[in-house]
């Protein structure tokens, strides 16, 4: 298998631990083989620049044109141009991601609506299952 997500200047990051959890940001400068520095753009996501671990983030394959220690300026240019938000939002793990937000989001009567719609789903599938094997 070929990588094709690499730690790179321009590279849309999302970050899976702390405060700003679920949220994206550009990858703007590398510091080593642990560390890099990431900006948001604050008006846009609300991370301001700062120094993360990549065991901190997910890599995405969302990348912009930006250079390094770009400001904060040039990356909203950046991702408005690149549409990132848009390109976000069609990812499969995007939709994963709003999809559970939505499930914790339920209360008890939702969650046993939920669990009653999908009992009827199965009944169906099961009915056309025995009518096609008939």
């Amino acid at each position: 298998m070929v990588f094709t997500r690499f730690v790179e200047v321009g590279r849309v990051v999302l970050i899976n631990y702390g405060p700003l959890e679920g949220k994206l940001a550009t990858i703007i400068d590398i510091i080593d083989q642990n560390k890099c520095v990431i900006r948001g753009p604050i008006s846009i996501t609300g991370v301001r620049r700062q120094i993360i671990s990549y065991s901190r983030m997910y890599l995405t394959d969302i990348k912009v044109t930006i250079p390094k220690n770009a400001h904060d300026k040039t990356v909203v240019a950046a991702w408005e141009k690149a549409e990132v938000m848009k390109q976000w939002a069609e990812t499969s793990l995007a939709k994963k991601n709003e999809k559970t937000k939505i499930r914790a989001s339920l209360n008890d009567f939702d969650r046993f609506k939920v669990m009653v719609a999908k009992k009827q789903k199965r009944t169906i599938i099961e009915k056309k299952l025995e009518e096609l094997k008939a």
